[in-house]
């Protein structure tokens, strides 16, 4: 963790981020409505807010699972190398799936999840990101749902961290070093 003093500027509050979740499960209620359990993975560990505020708003039959990739460690730059870290405890053959993940900026963790699930013949793969950065996209991918598009800056909060901290704030605020200037 840097030891240069930072603040945190809110972007997305957390009744926004509520009212958008609502939305989301009404679409995902609709895309699965024939499914008799729909599998929810959560990429750990960013997705754990998210994810459990999502699942308390389906009106689906879920089963909740979690996968742990890392292309970050304890910086702020990817390292464009995912590691599968934690695999999940079920099985996803033949059946419904819903990888939840908390951003996606340069779309590999994505990308690679994505191949990864799909190689294990799941009935339907739909992802979905709380936050889209595409100015940092370096492959192409884009989430069957989004939150919200956000500008290239590094976030925390909801469940996103900066070195392992921030992740209790209830909203998404930006990283601003004391030293750089705020943005207009």
């Amino acid at each position: 963790m840097s030891s240069r003093p930072y603040v945190i500027d809110q972007l997305i509050s957390a009744k926004s981020i509520a009212a958008r979740i609502e939305d989301l499960a009404r679409e995902i209620e609709e895309n699965f409505a024939d499914t008799d359990k729909l599998v929810v993975v959560g990429l750990l560990r960013g997705s754990f807010v998210f994810i459990a505020d999502l699942v308390r708003e389906l009106d689906l039959p879920v089963e909740v699972d979690f996968l742990e990739a890392s292309s970050y460690g304890n910086t702020m730059k990817s390292s464009r190398e995912v590691r599968i870290l934690k695999d999940l405890r079920g099985e996803v053959e033949g059946r419904d799936v819903l990888v939840v993940e908390d951003i996606i900026d340069t779309g590999h963790t994505m990308t690679r999840v994505a191949a990864f699930l799909e190689a294990r013949n799941p009935k339907r793969l739909r992802t979905i990101c709380l936050l889209d950065k595409p100015a940092r996209r370096e492959v192409d991918y884009k989430a069957t749902w989004t939150g919200f598009e956000i500008p290239d800056k590094f976030v925390v909060g909801y469940g996103i961290d900066f070195a392992q901290r921030n992740r209790n704030l209830p909203y998404i605020g930006a990283v601003r070093f004391i030293d750089e200037p705020e943005a207009e």
